[in-house]
């Protein structure tokens, strides 16, 4: 479980991580739309730092930060840039996104999250984990207001969430101002249920693309669409 989990183009050490490695994260590291125009990224909770280095596989963006609460999670994620070949560009901050915000005056291009979203009143005898995995470490309504102050103008946010919060997190999200342009529904298989929602946001009102992605046709037989998105990341893709 706490092997190195490598990557075509760099490899993340996750032993002293809570959150491990999970489909969740490669797949918005993946689909997070990056343009040419994009200079500078933020990942908010980077755990393994995952998202900021598939961003820095993927773009030229001179500035990719992260920022991280938990101090075993922040310490691993400044191993994994510094040990990645784009570490120049990788800097990981040690605080919560509530001190993140108040005290930085920089604004990015995209921002990027794979916020804890486990809001049922369950807690497991981990704290750690259950600090990267319940909502009540970073609400909805503090992670949106806070990416609506630290947005460009033209700035786009990218998150992934369970998709029966899909509609919570829209509404929030209005009240600041931030508005969907695409959504990705995620299934395991064609015949399961929506369990994600791929989001991304913008200070733009513009029609929302809709679309569904499928992981799986069966059993370990992953689908065209999944096999491209992911392809420049996982080894056996």
């Amino acid at each position: 479980m706490n092997k190195p989990f490598k990557f075509k183009q760099f490899t993340v050490h996750q032993d002293r991580c809570a959150m491990k490695i999970g489909t969740d994260g490669v797949l918005l590291g993946a689909w997070a739309p990056i343009h040419s125009s994009v200079n500078s990224i933020l990942d908010i909770g980077s755990g393994t730092g995952v998202l900021a280095l598939m961003a820095a596989q993927r773009s030229e963006a001179e500035i990719i930060d992260a920022i991280e609460i938990d101090a075993d999670a922040y310490e691993q994620t400044v191993e994994n840039f510094e040990a990645s070949m784009w570490g120049d560009r990788l800097f990981c901050y040690h605080a919560s996104f509530q001190e993140f915000v108040a005290e930085i005056d920089d604004q990015y291009d995209l921002i990027i999250s794979n916020p804890p979203f486990y809001s049922e009143d369950y807690k497991t005898p981990d704290n750690k984990r259950d600090m990267a995995r319940f909502e009540d470490a970073l609400p909805f309504e503090h992670l949106l207001v806070g990416v609506s102050r630290l947005l460009t103008k033209n700035g786009k946010f990218a998150v992934i969430i369970p998709y029966s919060e899909e509609q919570r997190m829209i509404d929030i999200a209005t009240q600041v101002h931030l508005f969907p342009e695409i959504i990705t529904r995620v299934k395991g298989t064609p015949t399961s249920a929506i369990k994600r929602s791929l989001l991304l946001f913008s200070f733009n009102q513009v029609d929302c693309k809709i679309d569904e992605l499928i992981i799986e046709k069966s059993r370990h037989q992953y689908t065209v669409a999944y096999m491209n998105l992911t392809k420049d990341f996982y080894l056996k893709m």
